[in-house]
């Protein structure tokens, strides 16, 4: 992007945070974001592709120290709605939800996220993050399956792999070549096993890569085919105890039921002492997709300047994306730490060693 670019983004997401984008950081957030771990409204994300430039991503909260939880989901609706005529799309689909994801009194962490891809030229484009959870935790399922079917993809839900809860429910607006729906999954105690086993591509990804990405993501994980010797119960060793792992699976045809895209996202900061170890993760995973890594070493810089083992949570999540027709991707995803740094951890992160 030419510096016109980036100047015109940068109004538009002061723009899109509104009042509270002039607040000034001396005082406490004013409310509790789900967003980010010290409740920062803001996340960077790089999307990397082999042999070739990231694009550069912000996920925003529009409605950011609304004061409600029903106010910060109209306030992210209007945000989207003028985006939409700034920039010449429509939200028929969005539109189309907003009764089940904007109930009268909404539950759950999040109403509305808005996430934009920074294109050179000055047109971004827009994806839109929706809380399954509005109606209740206990009706998330019911939601998604719902939103799924008013949007044409009737066959969708019973495709999707099992999880613990559902997380986010996204569509893409503006000019995408397929718009996407995707829903977002939960899954605790996750193994590199089985975690390469939640695809449900036609034709991939490949379950050596899924493992290979997850260990190398989340750190030594032992392999189980070398612990015959150790009373193992229940198959359990490497299972991370913390936050949980997520999947996304995207769908972008409503004939066959079937995603056409997969995501594995891997909370690295919650299996890493400190940011410069997850530094040396993140470049691991992109050395072996043959990926430059030297955007995301100068986008660090570019965010902060303390030393990477003074704090763990800068970089949050490391994702492997598999989109039919097109080659891998690997997003990695930088914390604004606009109001804390987590300090970072003095004993290794914890794994299980056996069940329970």
């Amino acid at each position: 992007m030419n510096g016109a670019d980036s100047a015109s983004y940068a109004r538009t997401l002061l723009a899109a945070l509104g009042p509270v984008a002039e607040r000034s950081l001396d005082l406490p957030p004013p409310e509790r974001s789900f967003l980010s771990d010290d409740h920062s409204p803001v996340e960077f994300s790089l999307s990397f592709v082999a042999h070739g430039e990231p694009t550069l991503r912000v996920l925003l909260e529009p409605g950011y120290g609304a004061g409600s939880l029903a106010e910060n989901g109209r306030t992210g609706l209007r945000v989207v709605r003028e985006m939409a005529q700034r920039w010449g799309f429509d939200t028929k689909r969005l539109d189309e939800l907003e009764d089940l994801f904007f109930p009268p009194n909404p539950q759950g962490p999040l109403a509305l996220w808005c996430a934009l891809e920074l294109l050179p030229g000055g047109i971004p484009r827009i994806k839109v993050y929706l809380n399954p959870a509005a109606s209740g935790q206990e009706r998330s399922a019911e939601t998604v399956r719902e939103a799924l079917r008013r949007l044409g993809h009737r066959k969708a839900f019973t495709a999707l792999p099992e999880g613990d809860r559902h997380l986010f429910f996204a569509l893409d607006l503006g000019s995408w070549e397929e718009p996407r729906v995707k829903v977002y999954l939960a899954h605790h105690d996750l193994t590199a096993a089985e975690a390469a086993g939640l695809s449900r591509v036609a034709g991939g990804p490949d379950e050596t890569e899924v493992t290979t990405f997850f260990r190398t993501a989340a750190g030594h994980v032992p392999d189980l085919d070398d612990l015959d010797d150790l009373d193992v119960e229940d198959g359990r060793i490497g299972r991370p105890r913390r936050r949980p792992v997520q999947s996304c699976h995207a769908f972008t045809e409503t004939a066959t039921g079937r995603p056409s895209g997969f995501t594995l996202y891997v909370p690295i900061r919650d299996y890493a002492r400190h940011d410069g170890e997850a530094l040396d993760r993140a470049l691991a995973v992109l050395g072996r997709h043959d990926m430059d890594t030297a955007p995301l070493v100068r986008s660090l810089s570019a965010a902060t300047s303390r030393d990477l083992r003074d704090g763990v949570g800068l970089i949050a999540y490391v994702g492997l994306v598999h989109q039919l027709g097109r080659p891998p991707r690997v997003t990695v995803y930088v914390s604004s730490e606009a109001y804390e740094v987590r300090p970072p951890v003095v004993t290794p992160p914890v794994w299980a060693a056996v069940a329970g």
